[in-house]
Parts: structure tokens; C-alpha cells; sequence
């Protein structure tokens, strides 16, 4: 966040200096103005570019094993570009590496799933996918399973075979 500020500022700063260095060029025929709006217009651009290039920045640094099964666009009413063309604001992925299955029950699958959002630190929260009967359940500290492996006090959901959870870990079922 920190260094979008500054790279902010930096934009804003350049295109002052560049229509500075235009008006002396022109002999100071430009209206004085032009350069506080044309500054004012290079930070809104950056701003603007740093939102949208932040979901392919994110994903691109995440290792092979982190795969993206749900992504949230942002659309506002104070960034009306945004209903033409809304950015990614947060998303979910699932870590196939963690992915754990029990021999008794092998329809269920268990895995961290990380929560990223644009200004939020990362999340991690274990998850169970029932793939037979498309469904989930997030896992507590305290969930506990019986003898045959199954969640006891599981607080299923239902999970449609759209979901990008279902695509990554029951990609063999259906």
C-alpha cells in the first residue's frame, strides 16, 4: 500500500514536470493550470492502474500448488468506469498441496483454503468438500470426527458444481 502511495505521487510529480518542461518548450504559451491538472489526472491513472493490475500481479507470484477457485469484481458508483469493466477486489484459492482425504470416507476431501483481499491480510481456513453429495463445511478448531471419519458437528452448505471450490478439488467427480 505503502509503495502504491508513493508510485501515486511519482506519476503525479512526472506529469507535472513533463508539461512544465512542454510549456518552457512552447516559450510559456500554456495555460498555468494545465499543470496541476495534468498532475492531478496522473495520479487518478495510477490509482486506477494499481487497482486493476492488482488481482494479476497476486496471482502471478502465487506458487503452482495455489489455484484460484473464486474471484469477487467490484463495481461503484464513485468509479463509474468500473460498470464497464469492474476489477477483481478479492479472491478465494484453494492450496491442492494440503488437499487430505480419509481411506473410510474418500468422497470427502479436506483443505486450507486462503482468503486474499485487496487491502486485507491473507487468510487461511480449513474447508470440507463433500464431493458425492456437493456440499461443504467449514472446519472449526474444535470440529471433532467419530470412528468412521466423518465430521460430527460439521455445519454443511450446500456447493454447486459451478463453484470454483467443486471444479478444483473434485475435478474426478461428477
Amino acid at each position: 500500500m505503502f509503495l502504491e502511495l508513493i508510485a501515486t505521487f511519482v506519476a503525479g510529480i512526472a506529469a507535472a514536470g513533463v508539461m512544465l518542461l512542454l510549456n518552457m518548450g512552447m516559450g510559456g504559451r500554456l495555460p498555468r493550470w494545465l499543470i496541476p491538472v495534468a498532475a492531478g489526472a496522473a495520479m487518478i491513472v495510477a490509482t486506477i492502474s494499481n487497482e486493476y493490475s492488482w488481482y494479476g500481479r497476486t496471482t502471478s507470484n502465487l506458487p503452482p500448488e495455489i489455484v484460484v477457485a473464486q474471484r469477487v469484481e467490484s463495481k461503484a458508483i464513485y468509479r463509474p468506469w468500473t460498470y464497464l469493466h469492474p476489477f477483481v477486489t478479492r479472491f478465494m484459492a484453494a492450496d491442492t498441496a494440503s488437499i487430505r482425504t480419509n481411506a473410510a470416507v474418500p468422497d470427502q476431501k479436506m483443505a486450507d483454503l486462503l482468503f486474499f483481499g485487496r487491502w486485507a491480510p491473507v487468510q487461511a481456513r480449513p474447508v470440507l468438500v463433500d464431493c458425492a453429495n456437493r456440499r461443504q463445511a467449514p472446519l472449526t478448531p474444535g470440529a471433532t470426527f467419530d470412528e468412521t471419519g466423518q465430521v460430527t458437528d460439521a455445519n454443511w452448505s450446500a456447493l454447486a458444481t459451478e463453484h470454483g471450490l467443486f471444479e478444483v478439488l473434485c475435478a474426478e467427480v461428477d
